[in-house]
């Protein structure tokens, strides 16, 4: 009796190690199924029309001359579309207008050769790009999926391929405008009335200008010192230190920095986080310069537009 105890305690534990083995093996074989499942990686096709295309993105809107009243008419901006990823199914990539970059995702058609492409649609300013591609050149229109939430519901675009380059000589060009056009200052100003002798007073609005300085000091190419930097305007040091940024497509939020850097053909924003990018002498350089910019004093002057 006590045998057939012993030998049925033996035939139980072998009976539970094998099934512990099958449900081992079952489960590796599913993880192994489900592995080979993710991991499928569907074909990408037309990488040639990877990349960015930039241009002008224009509607119709309010300008705000500083002589006489608003008016009406077509405003332009600087769009740039990047397409990352194409699939038969899919299209991925972002969108950047006044510094906002946007994702988005869309679909391709092979026989027409166009795009429609949708942002995401949480933000009162995304939309859908409906584009042609014709060999370097997209042309086409936005649409806003929120009408009544922004100014201009529908813009053209026509933009061209562009490639990013960083170069650390990139400058502004020596036949810019280096008036910051976006934030004016009101002064007091007097003058003597020769007929009455009185003096009077009355307001002028000036705006920031910046020096020549800025299209010789460069803070991606020397490691700048105080003595460099502590007779400069206000302005000068932000051209000089957002320069650094520019040359690795930093997508600017103020239309002051917007508005020198795309006077160039070298300035093509592409990210809004440039950070990790800088070199070590160019995040010194930055640093100086911020160090300077909180105390400086800005040179204005009164300009027609």
């Amino acid at each position: 009796m006590k045998i057939l105890k012993v030998l049925f305690i033996c035939l139980f534990t072998m009976s539970l190690v094998a099934c512990k083995k099958d449900t081992k093996t079952t489960d590796s074989s599913n993880d192994s199924l489900s592995a080979k499942k993710d991991s499928v990686v569907v074909p990408e096709i037309h990488k040639e029309y990877y990349g960015i295309y930039m241009g002008d993105f224009a509607g119709k809107g309010m300008i705000a001359p500083e002589i006489g009243e608003p008016y009406e008419d077509i405003v332009y901006k600087k769009l740039s579309i990047k397409i990352n990823r194409i699939t038969r199914d899919s299209v991925y990539g972002q969108s950047i207008v006044d510094g906002n970059q946007r994702p988005f995702r869309g679909v391709f058609n092979e026989a027409a050769q166009s795009f429609v492409l949708d942002e995401p649609g949480n933000e009162k300013t995304d939309g859908r790009f409906e584009i042609k591609l014709k060999n370097d050149s997209i042309t086409g229109k936005w649409t806003a999926f929120n009408k009544s939430a922004v100014k201009t519901a529908v813009k053209t675009l026509k933009l061209i391929k562009k490639e990013f380059v960083y170069n650390p000589n990139f400058m502004l060009d020596k036949n810019s405008d280096l008036i910051d056009w976006e934030n004016p200052k009101d002064f007091v100003e007097k003058y003597i009335d020769k007929e009455t002798g009185k003096t009077e007073t009355y307001i002028s609005s000036k705006n920031r200008v910046a020096s020549d300085a800025v299209f010789s000091i460069n803070a991606s190419t020397k490691r700048l010192t105080e003595k460099d930097v502590k007779n400069l305007r206000k302005l000068d040091m932000e051209i000089i230190k957002n320069a650094v940024f520019a040359r690795h497509g930093y997508a600017f939020k103020k239309q002051t920095y917007r508005s020198f850097f795309e006077q160039t053909d070298w300035y093509i924003p592409i990210s809004n986080n440039v950070d990790n990018e800088l070199s070590p002498m160019e995040k010194d350089n930055v640093a100086l310069l911020n160090r300077f910019i909180k105390y400086a004093e800005d040179k204005y002057d009164e300009f027609g537009r």
